[in-house]
C-alpha cells in the first residue's frame, strides 16, 4: 500500500487479516475490495462495514457489561451493535478471541500475539475478572456460536448467548 500510495490505518490491515483468516488469496482479494469500497483508501471503519464486523471497543464493552452483571448497558450495547447489522457470528468469535487474550493474560501473563491496540484493555480487565469468570463466559461464547444457527434468528441467538452470560455469571464476580 505504501509503495502504491494508498492510505491505509493498521487497524483496517488487522481487519484484512483476520478477515482472509490465513489466505493469502483471500486477503488480497479482500484488500482490492476494501481499496474499492474505501474509495482509494484503506480506513478501518469502511472494513469493518465492508465485512461485517465491529470495532474491538464494542467486543470489551460487551464483556464488561456481562461482569459488571449490568443488564442495561448489555442491552444498550446489543442495540448499538445491532445499528450495523454485524455478523453476529463474527461478533461471538470476537468475544471468545477477546476473552482468550484476557485469559492468556490472566495465567501466564503472555499477550496472544504482537502488540496490537486493545493490549490496555486485555490488561484492565485481565486484572479485574475473576479467571474462572473468563472461562465461563468463554465458554457460553463458542455454545452460543455453535447453536447459532438454530435460533430464532441471528440476533435473539446472539442476545441470549449473552444474557446467558449474565445470568450464569459468578454471583462475586463484581466484588473487588
Amino acid at each position: 500500500l505504501d509503495a502504491e500510495g494508498i492510505a491505509h490505518d493498521p487497524d483496517a490491515i488487522d481487519e484484512l487479516a483476520r478477515g482472509a483468516d490465513g489466505s493469502l488469496r483471500d486477503g488480497l482479494s479482500l484488500l482490492d475490495q476494501a481499496i474499492a469500497y474505501g474509495a482509494g483508501a484503506v480506513r478501518a471503519n469502511e472494513v469493518r462495514a465492508m465485512l461485517g464486523t465491529i470495532e474491538r471497543g464494542q467486543v470489551y464493552a460487551l464483556i464488561e457489561a456481562a461482569h459488571a452483571g449490568d443488564g442495561n448497558a448489555l442491552i444498550a450495547e446489543i442495540e448499538r451493535l445491532a445499528e450495523f447489522s454485524p455478523d453476529f457470528a463474527g461478533v461471538l468469535d470476537e468475544i471468545a478471541g477477546a476473552l482468550h487474550r484476557i485469559q492468556l493474560k490472566q495465567l501466564i501473563d503472555v499477550q496472544a500475539s504482537e502488540s496490537r491496540s486493545d493490549d490496555a484493555q486485555v490488561a484492565a480487565l485481565a486484572a479485574r475478572m475473576p479467571a474462572e469468570e473468563v472461562q465461563l463466559f468463554y465458554q457460553i461464547a463458542i455454545t452460543g456460536r455453535r447453536d447459532l444457527p438454530i435460533a430464532p434468528t441471528p440476533r435473539a441467538g446472539f442476545e441470549m448467548t449473552l444474557l446467558r452470560m449474565l445470568a450464569f455469571r459468578p454471583a462475586d464476580a463484581g466484588a473487588p
